[in-house]
């Protein structure tokens, strides 16, 4: 017990700086440390704290992504509310810890067996592949470090950012070593780093980086790509490609199909302890050890939360259980809230409240009255169907960071890319993930043919509909997961953060009473009269309806050609994506470029910023 102490209390000393080079204060902490594979063990440990946490996991898309509405939208989506001088994650606090690991696990002071010593190298070099992937994906190319800096070593510490070419090699060296070396393959929960999570994350990496230099002006790059770079999108969607299929050949994991209570799809993100079948890396819950989440009270408080919320443009995406869009079916831009959950892709009730939904033996409507769910389309994917939690930071389920599914999107659109996706492919991945949303057609063969409402709200450039059709699954598969920014990013469809609109359900009426999810209970009375003239009958259910012309954040109610009304959140401030594209990538901070050019050094600046 004296021995744990003795490393426990030590490593805290090693874990309590943050600066890039800082020293370490006492080399008997690392001696100690070092010096067995319990102590080695202990700190890699101690790097889960990089990792996304279960309070973040279900709201990081908040205010960043074009599909749901919020009440508050980040300002870096907000018209002349961003520049450089706001801080963002330019921070190198986490980097530093991977890197004294890395750095002390080849010194003299590690004392563990060669086979350890690689288990435990491919383990850090995972979470310097994970740092640095975000780095990537937020600011491009950045400086790469792949050791403790002296602080008497200035020119290593402000030298300027390396180009893409060399965050994307480095990353994909660091997965390759620890997809060959870690010899972790599960875990409870699969929460700890394995193999197979190495090979998920180069594919991840890799589908990102291949698309953005496709899809983007890659002239504005700074510091500019090679032009005889090897990282030509064709290699890196092959990168993909590879690692994904060796992950997905590897037998070890599979679709969740098991219905259960909540369905296959939410199973995945109601159990404490993630599904191993189809969690490649998660993050678990515990009521033992007070490991708790909060979605119940964000997603269901007006005060707490964020009013998240769907937009029924968004909505409409999801197929028909025969496989065939919802906006080719007659009338469908007017049919209500019960109507449009029938007949459709199991996880659309799986994601949002629909009209069976229940908490506990209640059934519950969305919460648009108290401002929870503005647009009426009420997320339930990460909740606990108990309203005891929704009002406390007490949630008992835990989330995944990594699974099966996102490989077998990967996989599918890196082929689709390439041109290489077959009809047996197509089965494998995407016809998968749609047979067990219950869907029957069309998941055996690629299609043929554009959904022209797809093309018209989304991604009119698009012209494979396979690719398309991909894109459509991904948003669905993923929603809320924190993929949909880097994808409109890498996509160059950065317009939909400001042009999608967040529209709501459909009602038949103004002042009248809404039975939404047909229980025969009155949810709603919407009106354009002030709050104070509510109906008394009504004043409990009464949303107040703001005019086209008002200047005031709410809600609207559109007129709709073929009968009723659509509701829309409106925000105050106008959501703006500058057509110089600038917000592709954020700012690099301007008090760190003053910083760099006071001591006579030069770190270069994103395009537009």
């Amino acid at each position: 017990m004296k021995k744990n102490i003795t490393i426990i209390s030590a490593l805290a000393i090693l874990m309590s700086s943050c600066s890039l080079y800082e020293p370490m204060r006492v080399q008997a902490d690392k001696d100690i440390i070092f010096g067995s594979e319990y102590g080695v063990e202990a700190y890699a440990l101690s790097l889960y704290r990089n990792l996304p946490t279960l309070y973040n996991i279900p709201f990081v898309e908040s205010g960043v992504v074009d599909y749901a509405g919020c009440r508050t939208h980040s300002n870096y989506y907000l018209e002349n509310a961003y520049n450089a001088e706001i801080p963002t994650s330019w921070s190198w606090g986490n980097l530093r810890k991977v890197s004294y690991f890395l750095d002390a696990l080849n010194s003299e002071s590690c004392k563990i067996s060669d086979e350890a010593k690689a288990h435990y190298e491919g383990f850090g070099r995972f979470f310097r592949a994970w740092f640095y992937y975000d780095k990537l994906t937020a600011y491009g190319g950045v400086p790469w470090f792949d050791h403790c800096i002296s602080s008497t070593d200035r020119d290593e510490m402000y030298k300027d950012r390396d180009n893409r070419d060399v965050i994307i090699e480095h990353i994909i060296e660091d997965l390759d070593f620890a997809y060959q070396n870690i010899k972790t393959k599960s875990s409870v929960g699969n929460t700890l780093i394995s193999r197979y999570a190495a090979l998920a994350l180069k594919s991840r990496a890799c589908l990102f980086e291949a698309s953005y230099r496709k899809y983007q002006d890659l002239s504005k790059e700074q510091p500019p790509i090679p032009e005889d770079s090897k990282y030509t999108p064709e290699y890196l969607y092959a990168e993909c490609v590879d690692a994904a299929g060796r992950l997905m050949d590897s037998g070890v994991y599979k679709l969740n199909t098991a219905d259960g209570e909540k369905g296959a799809y939410r199973t995945l993100f109601y159990s404490s302890d993630c599904p191993t079948n189809e969690t490649i890396l998660g993050v678990s819950a515990s009521d033992s050890e007070k490991c708790y989440g909060e979605a119940n009270w964000k997603f269901f408080s007006g005060s707490y939360g964020n009013g998240y919320c769907g937009s029924r443009v968004f909505i409409n995406t999801y197929l028909n259980t025969d496989g065939t869009p919802f906006t080719s079916t007659a009338g469908y831009s007017t049919k209500n809230f019960v109507q449009e959950f029938s007949g459709r892709d199991a996880r659309l009730a799986q994601t949002f409240i629909g009209p069976a939904y229940k908490m506990k033996s209640t059934r519950v409507a969305p919460d648009i009255v108290n401002n929870v769910a503005p647009t009426g389309y009420h997320i339930i994917k990460f909740v606990i169907d108990d309203p005891w939690y929704n009002n406390r930071a007490r949630n008992i389920n835990g989330y995944p960071l990594i699974r099966y599914a996102e490989v077998l999107l990967n996989y599918a659109e890196a082929k689709a890319e390439l041109g290489t996706l077959t009809n047996s492919d197509w089965s494998n991945t995407i016809g998968a993930l749609r047979l067990r949303a219950g869907i029957s057609g069309g998941t055996t063969s690629k299609p043929s043919a554009l959904d022209p409402y797809m093309v018209q709200n989304f991604y009119p450039d698009v012209t494979d509909p396979v690719i398309m059709e991909i894109r459509r699954e991904r948003a669905i598969e993923l929603f809320y997961e924190g993929f949909r920014r880097d994808d409109l990013n890498r996509w160059a469809c950065g317009k939909l953060f400001e042009s999608l609109k967040w529209t709501g359900i459909h009602i038949d009426a103004m002042d009248t009473p809404i039975d939404l999810n047909g229980d025969g209970v009155n949810d709603c009375y919407f009106s354009f009269a002030e709050t104070s003239q509510a109906p008394a009958l009504y004043k409990s259910i009464f949303v107040h309806v703001y005019a086209d012309e008002s200047t005031e954040q709410g809600l609207r109610a559109r007129v709709n050609p073929d009968g009723g009304y659509d509701l829309e959140y409106v925000l105050s401030n106008k959501r703006k994506f500058y057509d110089d594209g600038r917000q592709y990538l954020q700012p690099i901070p301007s008090i760190i470029i003053k910083d760099y050019a006071a001591r006579g050094y030069t770190l270069t600046q994103n395009h537009g910023w």
